[in-house]
């Protein structure tokens, strides 16, 4: 079974990680990096880099592809080459897959029209205007096409779809293997149960990083 995960500049370490860790451990699983070219592509805080080990000449099929959000998300919703690429390789996928703003590129692909998905909850609206009906749901499976929430929704992404691919119990063991057993400090992690104060610091970060985006 071949993953293929996309990988472009300023890309969220974990959206690729996360979906990674999981599927990955499918027996029989394949997974590959994949990039405009064979190179290093740097995640959204720069400190961290993954190299793709294929480049969108040498792929032109995957039983599933991934595609991880971030803040780099933006450019790729009109960069011609990666978007021909995502189209060509989910006429051949059994899934096909996003985390966090990774479904505003499927939707700018135009592969979410009219389709209930998920993406960050700041990003709603940015994926509403791809023409996908946003929910707030967590996981959202929609025929073979798989949305995630933000960033850390990719791991549950993952056991969704190992769940699906190996059976329940399959997905069960990957959980454990990998000690998937969230109890967060603060119960702070979904824009339902923030406060106002949280919810607007995290806008203010986001604006500060969308001035960034556009500065650059």
């Amino acid at each position: 079974m071949k993953i293929a995960i996309a990988l472009y500049d300023r890309f969220t370490a974990l959206d690729a990680i996360g979906p990674y860790e999981t599927l990955s451990r499918i027996p029989g699983a394949e997974p590959v990096f994949v990039g405009c070219e064979k190179r290093i592509f740097r995640t959204d805080l720069g400190a961290l880099a993954v190299q793709a080990g294929a480049s969108f000449a040498d792929i032109d099929r995957a039983d599933i592809l991934i595609v991880p959000g971030g803040p780099g998300s933006r450019a790729m919703m009109s960069d011609g080459p990666f978007l021909d690429w995502v189209r060509k390789i989910h006429a051949t996928t059994q899934w096909t897959t996003s985390v966090c703003t990774g479904s505003t590129i499927l939707g700018a692909a135009g592969l979410l029209k009219g389709v209930d998905a998920t993406t960050h909850w700041a990003c709603m609206d940015e994926l509403a205007s791809t023409g996908a009906n946003p929910t707030g749901e967590r996981v959202v499976v929609r025929g073979k096409i798989v949305t995630a929430a933000g960033v850390s929704a990719g791991i549950d992404m993952g056991l969704t779809l190992v769940a699906r691919i190996a059976g329940d119990e399959a997905a069960k063991a990957i959980q454990l293997g990998i000690e998937y057993d969230p109890q967060p400090p603060f119960d702070s992690g979904s824009v339902t149960k923030a406060s106002p104060d949280t919810i607007g610091l995290v806008a203010a970060m986001l604006q500060q990083e969308n001035a960034a985006d556009a500065a650059a």
